[in-house]
């Protein structure tokens, strides 16, 4: 890769930074494609996100953000315009910077995560799943997993209010088009009856964190699917494995929204489209 006075240059915001694995495959597909572009890590505290973006408006070698944990509600907040469901829910995960400075946002970790779950074989459409947790990449994972076909969904965190934030948040997705999908807040991390296991939350990233799931609840019929990618494989997808359940790691919700990120700020034509409004 060569970088010049022309590159157009990307952040990653996030807190922390060090186990951020995308900076290395968005570089990676933008010199097969010939792209002078690259993605820098930036580790950025919470307070001071808001500042770091106003900056960013103004530095127009910039073309855009990819944002991450614990940034995507706040990040979207401070965007000028949301495409697609990112303007429903409220949250964004990738960021281009327009010639005059604006921000518009969009949210693809559902669109990744759904493709992760299809590359493994697993089937959304009448199916049920439980995610655990209620912020920002739980939410765009909830609403891509509803477009998608899901028929229930049984959502628990930590704080109940979250949840109850999130379901309030999901019900217009939740019934629009013909759709009739049953959502449930639940007291515990139970996945009896359903089909697919979603950890949204940053447990297992850390040696001796709590496991998200009780493993003795898992069957060898569910597909447990995890967020977290450092490291690949968690506890809970080791718990899970050993209960004879299909997992998928938190790498494949990144791999398919690489093509996506760089097309939406570079501008080029993306194959997600956006939500009329």
């Amino acid at each position: 890769m060569t970088i010049d006075g022309k590159t157009a240059v990307l952040v990653h915001l996030a807190w922390p930074s060090a186990h951020l694995q995308t900076p290395q495959r968005f570089n990676a597909a933008c010199t097969e494609r010939g792209l002078n572009a690259v993605l820098v890590p930036w580790q950025v505290h919470p307070d001071h996100l808001a500042q770091t973006m106003a900056a960013l408006r103004d530095a127009e070698s910039v073309a855009g953000m990819i944002v991450t944990i614990p940034h995507k509600e706040t990040a979207a907040l401070l965007c000028d315009r949301l495409d697609g469901v990112a303007d429903l829910l409220k949250v964004a995960n990738v960021i281009r910077r327009e010639p005059d400075g604006t921000f518009t946002g969009r949210i693809l970790d559902g669109l990744g995560f759904v493709r992760g779950l299809e590359r493994a074989g697993t089937p959304i459409a009448a199916r049920g799943a439980l995610l655990v947790g209620a912020g920002g990449v739980a939410l765009a994972i909830a609403a891509a997993l509803i477009e998608a076909g899901l028929t229930r969904l049984r959502i628990h965190n930590r704080t109940r209010a979250r949840a109850e934030a999130m379901v309030a948040r999901l019900h217009a997705l939740a019934h629009a088009n013909g759709a009739r999908v049953t959502l449930e807040i639940a007291d515990a991390p139970d996945p009896a009856g359903l089909d697919i296991v979603v950890n949204a939350t940053s447990l297992g990233m850390h040696p001796g964190d709590a496991l998200p799931v009780d493993p003795a609840q898992i069957t060898p019929a569910m597909t447990v699917a995890e967020v977290v990618m450092v490291p690949r494989i968690t506890p809970l997808l080791q718990a899970a494995t050993l209960r004879g359940a299909t997992t998928v790691p938190g790498e494949a919700m990144i791999l398919d929204q690489i093509d996506p990120f760089i097309d939406f700020v570079t501008g080029r034509r993306s194959d997600l489209p956006a939500r009329d409004h």
